[in-house]
């Protein structure tokens, strides 16, 4: 008999709608998915910024910052990075429950593990931003000076260089940052979200 049978799940009387109602918006998972140096991290950090002075409930869940903590074991493999993106979204799903806007920026390079994201919270409730950035722009970029290691074999399996980035086919909405301003993606950014999220 597997030990999850004895698993029986509490149902609690305040609910998410509850806490919608409360916060006087909808939750939502905004998840920044894009190439290292793509800017997801920059963009998901003023775009909170906005959201928050704007009055709206949000958290941020960042890549090294979860690696750094609930996820430090994790490597880099393909096991790895699809754990990582499952726990990630577990996580995001709870502040969704919460009544929260979870600000999510991972690279997650696989779509089958964002769609596994994207399943967990409700229609409405998943909003994939994709980042889009060409590889030499983030390369030029390289803010962390990863992809020169990376170009050296110092870091291998690294997304774009030796270990692939499945870009969105359908994302909500994609925000080509070598083309706009840090406040031009942002005015997008929150134009949309406040529309869908009021």
């Amino acid at each position: 008999m597997s030990e999850r049978l004895h698993i029986i799940p509490h149902d609690h009387k305040v609910k998410k709608a509850d806490r919608a109602v409360l916060h006087g918006h909808r939750p939502a998972i905004v998840w920044f998915t894009g190439l290292s140096g793509s800017g997801k991290s920059t963009l998901a950090s003023a775009l909170e910024y906005r959201l928050h002075r704007a009055g709206l409930r949000t958290y941020i869940l960042d890549g090294d910052n979860i690696r750094d903590g609930l996820n430090k074991g994790l490597t880099f493999s393909d096991a790895d990075r699809q754990e990582n993106i499952r726990r990630i979204s577990e996580v995001a799903r709870l502040f969704v429950d919460a009544g929260t806007i979870v600000l999510t920026a991972f690279i997650s390079p696989f779509k089958k593990d964002r769609e596994v994201a994207r399943k967990l919270v409700g229609a409405g409730e998943f909003i994939e931003v994709f980042v889009d950035c060409p590889l030499e722009v983030c390369e030029q970029r390289d803010v962390k000076g990863l992809y020169k290691k990376a170009r050296k074999g110092e870091i291998t399996r690294f997304t774009g260089i030796d270990s692939p980035f499945e870009a969105p086919e359908d994302p909500e909405i994609t925000i080509p940052t070598h083309l706009l301003t840090l406040e031009g993606a942002v005015d997008r950014l929150f134009s949309y979200i406040s529309k869908e999220l009021s």
